[in-house]
């Protein structure tokens, strides 16, 4: 019966040591998804992404990796002091038309998980940003064309579906 207690008391005691700490637990991401809206295409277009030190310790970014070779990250390298904030920048390159959404991993040292931020927005080709900026209304700052018909607009939703991913990608 002893060999019994002193081993749940062992397991009990270990299972403490070892509990898994969560991302959630130590940092708060502000906004875990940031909307660019539209942007111009060959312009790169940064996001930040405000973390806060919800934990006791200094917390330390270990790493903010792009799921795509289109989007570059970069991240505030010195530990944050519990109740202070840092940074995590997303840019997307804006290389190809049309909406895109990626994706980085974050990593917080001492956190088993990871953590998912999202970038968003629609890159609009130089002249329709142009357009857009000077407020022509998106109907009336191109003529209607071949697109407009039942056949082709099948044909173009299927080519924007392949334009949310970037080339390299």
């Amino acid at each position: 019966m002893k060999k019994v207690l002193f081993s749940l008391a062992a397991i009990a005691i270990s299972t403490g040591i070892f509990a898994q700490v969560k991302s959630d637990d130590i940092a708060k991401i502000k906004n875990e998804t940031v909307e660019l809206g539209k942007i111009p295409q060959g312009v790169p277009a940064p996001a930040v992404f405000t973390v806060l030190n919800t934990g006791k310790t200094d917390l330390i970014i270990e790493s903010a990796n792009p799921t795509c070779g289109c989007t570059i990250g970069d991240y505030t390298k010195t530990p944050i002091a519990p109740g202070k904030t840092g940074t995590i920048t997303a840019t997307y390159n804006a290389g190809g038309v049309g909406a895109f959404e990626k994706h980085m991993n974050v990593k917080f040292a001492g956190a088993e998980d990871t953590k998912s931020i999202t970038l968003k927005g629609e890159v609009l080709t130089t002249e329709d940003y142009a357009k857009l900026k000077a407020g022509i209304p998106a109907t009336m700052a191109t003529a209607p064309t071949k697109a407009d018909s039942p056949v082709a607009a099948t044909t173009t939703k299927k080519k924007k579906s392949k334009k949310k991913s970037c080339v390299k990608c």
